[in-house]
């Protein structure tokens, strides 16, 4: 062998190809899961990574669309921001920064993602939630619309139109209790609890 060829560049031997990346393991909780009734539009891990969810609850008459934030490795959920004497129900802007604010201060471990429930069990629920809802005082009657529901969505797991059908369902079996009414500006359906006779 000459010296020459010690110094002569040869061309590199070509490289194996890349093994594609193996996929990432994500945890379990909260990744896959899409709770029903509940379009998850984002998610943000928490100190412990536990998952914080942005998932939407609906949307008004005039197209925009609500959302709640729920930790699942607490118990926070939330559905409205305050602004000043006011709460107002979450765009998605607002909710994904209390999403990213709770996160950032979170330390709770991951929960067991809550079972969605059978459809006799749903019902009760809402039913009793009805029966529950506070009465004013100075006022003959409450009313309320399916955003008033926000807050147990997490748990019912269903959709808008599950819950409008059941709603409107108890209204005609107990006529006495709750009524419900097409608003005509909007053409949402609104409820009304009637006094109760004691």
């Amino acid at each position: 062998m000459a010296l020459i060829d010690l110094f002569t560049r040869r061309p590199a031997a070509p490289a194996a190809p890349a093994e594609d990346p193996a996929p990432r393991v994500w945890p379990e909780i909260g990744e896959t899961w899409k709770p029903e009734g509940l379009p998850v539009a984002e998610r943000y891990y928490n100190q412990a990574h536990a998952v914080v969810l942005v998932a939407s609850t609906g949307h008004d008459p005039y197209g925009t669309t609500y959302h709640l934030v729920a930790c699942l490795g607490c118990h926070f959920l939330s559905t409205r921001t305050k602004y000043y004497d006011s709460h107002i129900r979450y765009t998605l802007t607002a909710a994904a920064g209390a999403a990213n604010e709770h996160a950032g201060t979170c330390r709770a471990l991951p929960r067991e993602l809550p079972a969605r429930p059978q459809e006799s069990a749903a019902r009760h629920l809402l039913h009793s939630w009805v029966r529950a809802m506070p009465r004013r005082r100075d006022l003959q009657y409450t009313d309320f619309d399916l955003s008033d529901f926000d807050s147990g969505r997490l748990e019912l797991q269903r959709t808008n139109e599950w819950i409008q059908t059941e709603l409107e369902a108890l209204a005609i079996e107990q006529s006495d209790l709750l009524s419900a009414r097409t608003d005509e500006h909007t053409g949402t359906v609104r409820f009304r609890i009637l006094p109760q006779s004691h």
